[in-house]
C-alpha cells in the first residue's frame, strides 16, 4: 500500500449522498423533528451542519451558538453565522459563561490552574445544552467528531463526542476538509485551523503534534494492518512518532466504548444485548 496524501480521496458526491441519506432515514425512523448541533464556526461543525440541512432542510436544523468570555472570538461566531445563513439554519445563542462560573464556585474541588479539567466541563456544559433543546424540541443531536479525532481520543468523554448520530466519523479530518468544499463552505472555513475552544490560544496540530495531513496518513496506515516501520519508512518519519500515534490510538479505547460492566447474565445489554436503534 502506497501512502500518497490521494489515497484518502473518494467521491464526494457519492459520500454527500451517503451522508445525507443517513441523516435523513435516521431523523424519519426516529420520528423526531430535526436536528440540534453545536455551531462553533469550525470546519466539524460547519460540515455537519451544512450536510444536515441538505438532508433534512434548513428550517429543521438548530444550531446553537455557546460562547464564553475566556475563549470568545468574534471571528468564530461570524463564520457560524456565515454557515447558518448559506445553509438556511435556525440558530440560538447561548452565553454559557454564567454555567461555568456557578459550577466553578460550586465544585470543592474545582482548580481554575488545571487546564483540561476546566476545559473539559466546558465540553460537557455543551453538551448539557444541546440535550435540553433535544428534549425540549424532539430533536436529535448530531454530532460532528471526524475519524482522526475520534481513533486519537482527541475529545471530550460525554461533552463534544455525546451526540445520538455522528456521521462525519468515518472520514478522516483533511477528508472532512474536501467534502466540506465540495457541498459549497467558504475558503475561510474549510481550511481554518481546528481548535476545541477550551482555553485560549489552544490548536489542535499544536496539541497533537502532528499536522492531519501527516495523522491521516498514518491512522490510515493502521486502520489497514500496515507495519509501524512501513509506515514510517514511506512518510520519512522516525518510527517512534508512528508508535507514539499507534500507542494513543489503542490506549483510548476507553474513550470510545459505552460503559464497560462484569458478564454475568445470558445476554449483556451493549455487548452481546443490542437492539435496532429505531423500529
Amino acid at each position: 500500500m502506497n501512502l500518497k496524501p490521494s489515497i484518502l480521496d473518494l467521491n464526494w458526491t457519492d459520500v454527500e449522498e451517503k451522508i445525507t441519506r443517513f441523516i435523513k432515514d435516521y431523523v424519519g425512523k426516529a420520528k423526531t423533528k430535526g436536528i440540534v448541533l453545536g455551531l462553533s464556526g469550525g470546519i466539524d461543525s460547519s460540515t455537519a451542519a451544512a450536510l444536515s440541512a441538505l438532508a433534512i432542510g434548513g428550517d429543521k436544523v438548530l444550531g446553537l451558538l455557546m460562547p464564553e468570555k475566556e475563549t470568545y472570538n468574534e471571528k468564530d461566531i461570524e463564520d457560524a453565522k456565515r454557515v447558518a445563513e448559506k445553509f438556511g439554519l435556525k440558530t440560538e445563542t447561548i452565553d454559557i459563561t454564567p454555567v461555568l462560573e456557578a459550577l466553578q464556585n460550586t465544585l470543592p474541588a474545582f482548580d481554575p490552574k488545571d487546564k483540561m479539567c476546566k476545559g473539559n466541563l466546558k465540553a460537557r456544559v455543551r453538551m448539557i445544552c444541546l440535550y435540553y433543546y433535544a428534549n425540549k424540541f424532539n430533536l436529535i443531536v448530531c454530532g460532528s467528531s471526524d475519524k482522526s479525532e475520534t481513533m486519537i481520543g482527541y475529545f471530550t468523554k460525554w461533552g463534544d463526542a455525546a451526540a445520538d448520530i455522528a456521521p462525519l466519523m468515518d472520514l478522516y479530518k483533511t477528508q472532512v476538509r474536501k467534502l466540506a468544499e465540495h457541498i459549497g463552505l467558504p475558503k475561510e472555513i474549510t481550511q481554518k485551523p481546528s481548535s476545541p475552544a477550551l482555553w485560549p490560544g489552544q490548536m489542535a496540530e499544536e496539541e497533537i503534534g502532528l499536522k492531519y495531513e501527516t495523522l491521516d496518513l498514518i491512522l490510515y496506515g493502521l486502520e489497514h494492518f500496515m507495519k509501524t516501520e512501513e509506515i514510517a519508512d514511506q512518510l520519512g518519519l522516525e518510527k517512534a512518532k508512528v508508535d507514539k500515534v499507534k500507542n494513543r490510538w489503542k490506549s483510548m479505547e476507553h474513550k470510545r466504548r459505552m460503559p464497560l460492566t462484569t458478564k454475568i447474565q445470558y445476554r449483556t445489554v451493549g455487548f452481546d444485548f443490542r437492539l435496532p436503534h429505531t423500529t
